[in-house]
């Protein structure tokens, strides 16, 4: 293996799924300017927010949801729409 090819600034962060609200703490390199105070020990760590995570994702909850952001799903939609006409 190649040596210091990996990171050495890894610190404390809380990631949170936007579609649900939950949070879990992780460690992380990722540049973020927000912060959060975490609900199970009360400190305040820097905040990384996921569209979607294994809370949220229709493998792991065995419920397919569509989760829209930013409407693609429609656009989605209109293009093949378009091509069976």
């Amino acid at each position: 293996m190649k040596a210091d090819i990996h990171p050495k600034n890894y610190r404390p962060v809380v990631f949170k799924d936007m579609s649900n609200g939950t949070t879990f703490l992780s460690r992380s390199t990722a540049n973020t300017n927000e912060k959060i105070i975490f609900e199970e020990d009360g400190q305040e760590y820097p905040v990384i927010k996921l569209e979607i995570s294994n809370t949220s994702h229709p493998f792991y909850t065995g419920k397919n949801v569509l989760v829209d952001t930013a409407g693609r799903i429609d656009k989605f939609k209109k293009r093949y729409e378009k091509k069976a006409k």
